[in-house]
């Protein structure tokens, strides 16, 4: 059956900024999936894992966007995307508190695993949220705007966890500052009232759901968030590892690497949200690709730590913007089925668990890391293919 999310008519522009603020601000609870890269690093090291195995730790997180992504898209057609958002909040808290308990293998991947289905539901439901308090032409901007501050969130983990490794000896000091924070968000949402819009959106069957990757370009989008995620959260599980091997560094200090490149990411991400309110996003994004290309040939033969953080930081400010941009365009391609589509795309965020292991593998056989950062380079030629043949 169809459901109704609002008869509310549309809100002035100073109750837009209102409902705004704390629509954006979840995406810095988005952010904290990234604790996962640095967090493999510390796991890696503390119970002894090779590389095979603690590039799986992602999956923990990241297995759950496959699963979970496209149901949430049909949940929040029951119960709409502000609940979702507040649900997702809930679990991701809980995720968070359950290190607390203790610090072992089994504890560290329930936590991980809370973290990944919570961040499933939230990204799902976010992007759409956010559509329903801005304009059509400001959509790409304004979820720009909404990674930029993700990054500032993923920036901040790995300081956080070296700040509690100085301070107090352990890293998974982090997860009750970041459960904190989460409330705070929660509280936030659900005393500010958003107005959901009026469109009918069917209750589709996940057959029905799925049938939309029959799209060519949909497609294409989901493969493009797919590599996307994997570059992103396999290059923070990597570049410390790169670091380490190549220059003898220690993780303590090697870890500080992957906040570089969210330094640069979030400077890319600000700068992207000015731009791609002017500019035109497709061109955005093929000058990003080829910038990513780049970066990655430029870690493949790295042999110094200068090299290796100007490759960590250009790739960081390529990648800032390509997840926005491949957002706007799929939900600008099927408005009518924004729910449906921004779970498959979000199902394409599994990319997280995929590569990471992919990259274990490949740097277990070559035996140094470059194996790993050829699987990258792969991912980002596909994006300068599809930025290449994108036409709009």
């Amino acid at each position: 059956m169809p459901q109704t999310i609002s008869n509310t008519p549309p809100a002035s522009a100073g109750s837009n900024v209102f409902q705004l603020a704390p629509i954006l601000f979840g995406f810095f609870i988005v952010g904290f999936a990234d604790v996962v890269g640095i967090a493999t690093n510390y796991v890696k090291k503390d119970f002894n894992l090779s590389d095979t195995l603690s590039n799986m730790l992602p999956m923990a997180v990241f297995l759950w966007f496959l699963i979970f992504s496209v149901p949430t898209g049909m949940l929040m057609n029951r119960i709409g995307r502000k609940r979702t958002v507040q649900l997702s909040m809930v679990v991701t808290g809980l995720g968070l508190l359950v290190p607390l308990l203790a610090y072992n293998l089994p504890v560290i991947l329930a936590a991980f695993a809370l973290i990944g289905i919570g961040n499933t539901l939230m990204q799902v439901s976010l992007n759409p949220l956010l559509s329903n308090v801005v304009s059509k032409d400001s959509l790409t901007s304004s979820l720009t705007a909404g990674q930029f501050i993700k990054a500032i969130s993923s920036f901040l983990g790995p300081v956080i966890a070296a700040f509690a490794v100085a301070r107090f000896n352990q890293w998974q000091w982090l997860f009750p500052i970041f459960a904190g924070i989460t409330l705070l968000s929660f509280l936030w949402l659900t005393v500010t009232p958003v107005h959901e819009d009026s469109r009918k959106e069917n209750t589709s069957t996940i057959m029905k759901c799925f049938a939309l990757l029959g799209d060519v370009k949909i497609f294409l989008y989901f493969l493009g968030i797919l590599t996307l995620v994997g570059i992103d959260v396999g290059l923070n599980v990597s570049a410390p590892k790169i670091l380490m091997e190549r220059t003898g560094m220690p993780l303590a200090q090697a870890g500080y690497v992957t906040s570089i490149y969210f330094v640069f990411k979030t400077a890319g991400a600000f700068l992207g949200a000015i731009l791609l309110a002017k500019w035109p996003a497709l061109l955005f994004y093929r000058a990003s690709a080829f910038a990513a290309v780049v970066a990655m040939v430029m870690l493949l033969f790295a042999g110094n730590a200068a090299a290796i953080y100007a490759g960590v930081a250009l790739a960081g400010f390529a990648c800032a913007n390509i997840f926005s941009i491949l957002f706007s365009f799929a939900l600008q391609r099927m408005p009518d089925r924004s729910n449906e589509v921004s779970g498959l795309l979000i199902m394409g965020v599994s990319g997280g668990a995929i590569f990471p292991f992919l990259m274990g593998i490949a740097s277990d056989a070559a035996g140094a890391q470059w194996g790993a950062v050829a699987v990258l380079l792969v991912c980002c030629f596909y994006h300068w293919g599809l930025a290449a043949k994108e036409r709009r």
